[in-house]
């Protein structure tokens, strides 16, 4: 269940779901998944849901992943902040596309995890924090691109703020009656243009960090 055919068959999943990307097919055909969960977990990696990777937070469905990465890199960006490192998964996906890639997590045992998991698969292109991602990573800003992995209720000032002008901010957004909508936010001098895209259901963006 963790071999290449497996991985082989997810992927021909997700271009029959719509992802055409071929370097995202590419990446997450070569990349082991299963390392990024419990053992107990490892023989369900490449099923086409989301899974626990404890403290609340899950790691998202194969589409989820593969989704957002191409939201990420049809930007072309150079400089990548992500909020919510969770298991690693997703920052590695990105690390293979992107030259240079920031991540944020706000709980210490998954942050603690995902070093060495990304470390071992040669990911030497990422930098990691502990830290409440909704204040993202002012000293390094600006980013060409802001992926937020949870769900936020509104847009979140400050990931606004370090956003370079052009770039572009893409997060799961709940509205008022609590459905959730993958946005695409374009920063274009100091305002702010919107686009709705999908509908999906991430965990929340909390605040604080938990050590």
């Amino acid at each position: 269940m963790t071999s290449q055919r497996t991985r082989d068959r997810m992927v021909g999943r997700l271009a029959g779901q719509g992802i055409r990307d071929t370097r995202v097919l590419e990446v997450m055909a070569a990349e082991p998944r299963h390392l990024f969960l419990d053992e107990a977990l490892a023989h369900r990696a490449y099923e086409d849901t989301s899974l626990p990777i404890g403290h609340g937070q899950t790691l998202s469905q194969p589409w989820m992943v593969a989704r957002m990465t191409e939201l990420v890199i049809q930007e072309a960006p150079a400089r990548v902040l992500e909020i919510g490192t969770g298991s690693g998964y997703q920052t590695l996906i990105l690390s293979r596309l992107v030259p240079e890639l920031w991540s944020i997590e706000r709980i210490n045992a998954l942050h603690r995890r995902a070093g060495p998991r990304l470390r071992l698969l040669e990911a030497h292109n990422v930098r990691l924090r502990m830290a409440d991602g909704g204040h993202g990573w002012p000293e390094e800003a600006p980013f060409d691109v802001i992926l937020l992995t949870a769900c936020a209720g509104e847009l979140p000032e400050p990931l606004l703020a370090q956003l370079a002008d052009g770039g572009v901010l893409i997060t799961p957004l709940s509205t008022a009656s609590g459905s959730q909508w993958l946005t695409r936010v374009q920063r274009r001098g100091d305002t702010f243009e919107t686009q709705r895209l999908e509908p999906v259901r991430f965990v929340p963006l909390l605040e604080g960090v938990i050590r």
